[in-house]
C-alpha cells in the first residue's frame, strides 16, 4: 500500500477509515451504516486523495485538501502556517478521528511516515475512539 497517497494531507490515516475498509468488508459496511445512519451503499471511499477531498461521511467539503493541493504540500505539517484553522477541531465532532489531525502530523513530522504507520497511526485511532481520557 502507499501509505503516502492512502494518508490524507491533514494528517489523516485514510487506510484505517471504516469508511475505507468497508469497500472490502461488508461487515463493517454493515456496522458502520447501523453506527450512523448511513445506507450501505454510501459506505465506501477509495481514500482523500483519490476522493478529490471529499470525505465520504462529511456532509460539507473539505477546506483543507485544497488548501494543500493549491500550496503543493503533501501533508499540512509541511506549511510555514501550520497549525492553521483549517485543521481547528470542533466539539460538535468530537465522536469522528478529525480532531486528531493535528496530533497525526505532529507525529509524521516527529517520526516520519512509515515509522508513524507501523507504530502510532492505528493505535492513536484506537486510543481516540476507545479509550478513556486521563492526565
Amino acid at each position: 500500500m502507499d501509505y503516502r497517497h492512502m494518508t490524507a494531507p491533514c494528517g489523516l490515516p485514510c487506510f484505517e477509515c471504516p469508511f475505507y475498509l468497508a469497500k472490502d468488508q461488508p461487515e463493517m459496511r454493515e456496522l458502520v451504516s447501523k453506527e450512523l445512519g448511513i445506507p450501505p451503499a454510501e459506505i465506501t471511499c477509495a481514500g482523500c486523495r483519490d476522493e478529490g477531498g471529499k470525505c465520504a461521511h462529511l456532509p460539507m467539503p473539505c477546506r483543507v485538501y485544497p488548501c494543500a493541493e493549491r500550496k503543493g504540500l503533501q501533508f499540512c505539517s509541511d506549511c510555514t502556517d501550520f497549525p492553521c484553522d483549517y485543521l481547528h477541531p470542533y466539539r460538535d465532532n468530537a465522536k469522528m478521528w478529525h480532531n486528531t489531525k493535528v496530533f497525526h502530523l505532529c507525529l509524521i513530522k516527529k517520526m516520519g511516515l512509515e515509522e508513524w504507520v507501523k507504530n502510532k497511526a492505528k493505535s492513536v485511532c484506537q486510543t481516540y475512539s476507545f479509550e478513556k481520557w486521563s492526565l
